[in-house]
């Protein structure tokens, strides 16, 4: 009797973790004056080295430093610019979530455009307390895009800034690749967002086309190891374009130059629609990660429903290209406390162990059809 071949559904965090407390009254303190930076990278360190140890545990085969250094996914490589380069006008770009909470993009006012941070950084703290495969997130050169919309600064036209976007975006994915990271994921929560700007959809097709200007730089078998993640976004137990319709953006999602797909869908309401529709759009060479957990609901979702929706999934997606993750980061800021760290982690054991509960189960069937 021929062996069975197994089947394995890989399953990986998309990336921020809540912070724990002393890290979080610790970045507090230093914001007051009242800790050095000496200090509060101690506690990065601990924070970082428990996050991973954590998820080690519970059986994560790919994990991520739940970005505890990050001040956040989309300001990160400009943070330590603000006060020089940047200023805050009622014009900026902003996410506004549905409890009326905005997280604002400053307004580039002083060329060039630059990265003051790679996220090679928080790689290679990861890479000190773990042997694992360490997936890395990066901000969509899209996202940054926001922070000078037209030229307004004298003698740096749009175009030179957009020029020097794309640059520091490719070397930000660059040295993540050559620092060996499993796989860097492009966030890309704007994609929905566009949207609820301008619902003719121009905004989101340019920013497809932005992007594709920094992933065409990568080989083949490099775009092979990125990826892309879209949400509704989720920070403090809300998002902010859940009422956008999802099949608009998946179209063109599906024509960015990456290998891996994380899209939210436990929290959808007409799961199947969107599965069909993934169904169209997705090549083969494509690997869908589909959400099966919901990071803004406290409830923590039991294996089974885990697994009833992987089973779903399967019914439309190949196997052999099917994977998942979660809707969402779980702390995308580092002032987001909505979600306790501890559920995040049983919502994150939830997500494993009914992905292997699935995989037993298109187990057992393919051995009776065999």
């Amino acid at each position: 009797m021929s062996k069975i071949e197994r089947i394995i559904i890989p399953s990986e965090p998309i990336g921020s973790l809540p912070r724990p407390d002393d890290l979080l009254s610790a970045i507090r303190n230093h914001h007051q004056g009242r800790m050095t930076t000496k200090r509060l990278d101690d506690y990065y360190n601990r924070a970082i080295e428990t996050t991973i140890s954590e998820l080690e545990t519970i059986g994560s085969k790919v994990v991520t430093d739940g970005e505890q250094m990050k001040p956040s996914f989309l300001i990160y490589p400009i943070k330590q610019l603000i006060n020089e380069y940047y200023t805050f006008s009622f014009d900026c770009f902003s996410l506004k979530y549905a409890d009326g909470q905005q997280r604002i993009l400053p307004r580039l006012i002083k060329a060039p455009f630059r990265y003051a941070t790679y996220a090679y950084t928080y790689l290679d703290m990861a890479k000190k307390f773990t042997h694992l495969p360490i997936k890395q997130a990066v901000i969509s050169p899209s996202a940054l895009s926001m922070v000078y919309p037209t030229a307004t600064i004298k003698g740096y036209s749009h175009e030179q800034f957009l020029t020097d976007l794309i640059n520091e975006s490719e070397k930000d994915i660059r040295l993540c690749l050559e620092k060996g990271a499993h796989c860097i994921q492009l966030d890309f929560t704007e994609a929905r967002f566009s949207l609820k700007i301008d619902p003719t959809g121009q905004l989101l097709k340019d920013f497809v086309c932005l992007n594709n200007r920094v992933l065409e730089r990568f080989a083949f078998s490099e775009q092979h190891r990125l990826g892309v993640h879209v949400c509704a976004g989720g920070a403090q137990d809300c998002s902010h374009t859940f009422e956008t319709e999802y099949l608009q953006v998946l179209p063109k999602l599906f024509e960015l130059h990456v290998g891996h797909f994380y899209l939210q869908l436990a929290s959808e309401p007409e799961r199947e629609r969107v599965l069909a529709c993934i169904r169209k759009y997705m090549q083969p060479w494509h690997r869908i990660f589909i959400g099966v957990i919901n990071p803004i609901d406290p409830r923590i979702e039991t294996r089974e429903e885990v697994c009833e929706q992987v089973l779903q999934a399967a019914k439309y997606i190949p196997i052999e290209q099917l994977g998942t993750t979660d809707d969402c980061g779980f702390s995308p800021f580092d002032d987001a406390q909505s979600i306790s760290r501890e559920i995040a982690f049983e919502k994150i054991r939830a997500r494993l162990e009914g992905t292997r509960m699935a995989e037993e189960q298109l187990m057992a069937k393919k051995g009776k059809i065999k």
